[in-house]
């Protein structure tokens, strides 16, 4: 099918009724929909959430995956494309970006086409908004993978750069578009992350019940998420390993909910094997992915949450931590100050010194942990998914203007 004339039809005659009726049928994929604990199902499910609150003459429709939605009915409009027998994983993968969604922007009559990670299809009937929430595969060598897995990123980037606009999760991750994409700033729009409403300062007795359920000690330093290379686990047990040298009679553990993996010696390493060098073996409590109905009280039960990334996009875990009252200690790398700003302690994550030290006067501190508590729950409150869903709204909204204006001959 020669697809020139009928998008000459669409910019002359049908796209200039849609804009003056101030409507638009906008499609959002869905793919990770199921992937409740993943940071890009988290923020598709609260985007969606808000959006389908938002007072807007605009019509949402979520685009999955067959079963995408069987834990129930989402709160947009959803469907379900087909699926040809592939081999699981990057291959279904692909045809679900490259083939379905496009596929399905076209059946469906799409306006818009939202894919909120970075994946968008390379040639698609409709102009794309793409969320950016980090460029760490194209920024880190360790996360760059075998050829096929960076012939996957090369493809996404260039898809990307034919989007009509991007999101960026944060001001850093905008940079670093702009640096490395050359992507146009202007059509670079940040929309923070936030934590979600029901993280907030557990009781007393859902606390007392998560540390019976996990058997925590009475003090404990937090981590939770993913556990690869880049969020400086051993750097955070070498900090507590030399708290425990110093002040024996204080016994802190360290608690990481997270998956652990199989060292490979790129991505992953061998963490129980370095707290059992460090002397932390006994101190140590590897609780595995923790359900989201437990955040909130392992987040207040914890004496400190500590985030020693040498990347993140955003950094949603610190900002859940002083949602819920826990003093945070953070990497003060990439968007990191962005999200805790003077809420928490930033150190360099590089600096061991400076990473024991700042551990130290949290951990003898109740003051100023009190202190950073109190200012974390007030920072956190300024960040919402509802500020996020109408920031959205608006970038759909500014995306498909420049396209009219565009067709108009106003701007290049």
């Amino acid at each position: 099918m020669r697809w020139a004339p009928i998008a000459c039809f669409w910019r002359k005659a049908i796209e200039p009724l849609v804009l003056r009726a101030g409507t638009m049928r906008i499609g959002i994929s869905a793919h990770f929909w199921p992937r409740l604990t993943s940071g890009s199902g988290q923020y598709l499910r609260s985007l969606a959430q808000e959006l389908a609150h938002l007072p807007t003459p605009h019509t949402f429709t979520l685009i999955g995956e067959p079963g995408a939605f069987a834990d129930g009915p989402p709160p947009l409009e959803a469907v379900e494309v087909p699926r040809i027998p592939l081999p699981a994983g990057r291959p279904a993968k692909l045809y679900f970006e490259q083939v379905a969604i496009p596929w399905a922007a076209r059946r469906l009559g799409l306006d818009l086409l939202h894919i909120p990670y970075l994946a968008p299809p390379l040639l698609s009937p409709v102009p794309t908004v793409v969320t950016v929430h980090d460029l760490i595969t194209w920024l880190l060598p360790a996360y760059r993978g075998p050829l096929r897995k960076r012939a996957y990123t090369w493809l996404d980037l260039q898809a990307a750069r034919r989007a009509r606009a991007l999101i960026a999760v944060s001001h850093h991750t905008r940079q670093d578009i702009v640096r490395h994409l050359h992507y146009p700033a202007d059509r670079i729009y940040v929309t923070y992350e936030a934590a979600a409403p029901d993280l907030r300062p557990a009781a007393t007795e859902a606390i007392a019940a998560v540390r019976r359920r996990y058997d925590l000690p009475e003090r404990f330093v937090l981590y939770l998420g993913d556990t690869d290379r880049r969020k400086g686990l051993p750097r955070l047990m070498g900090a507590l390993a030399q708290y425990q040298r110093t002040h024996p009679q204080d016994v802190v553990g360290l608690v990481i909910a997270g998956p652990l993996h199989r060292p490979d010696g790129r991505l992953f390493e061998d963490l129980p094997g370095i707290a059992k060098a460090l002397g932390l073996a006994g101190h140590t409590h590897f609780l595995g992915p923790i359900p989201e109905k437990d955040k909130a009280a392992l987040y207040s039960a914890a004496t400190v949450f500590a985030l020693l990334s040498e990347y993140e996009g955003f950094g949603l875990t610190p900002l859940e931590a002083m949602a819920c009252g826990t003093a945070v200690l953070a990497s003060a790398a990439s968007s990191l100050p962005e999200v805790v700003g003077e809420a928490g302690l930033l150190v360099d994550p590089s600096d061991e010194a400076a990473v024991a030290t700042a551990l130290e006067r949290l951990l003898l501190d109740p003051d100023l942990r009190a202190d950073l508590g109190r200012r974390g729950r007030e920072r956190a409150a300024t960040f919402s998914w509802e500020r996020t869903a109408r920031e959205t709204l608006a970038v759909y909204e500014a995306a498909m203007d420049f396209r009219a204006q565009r067709s108009r001959g106003n701007v290049q």
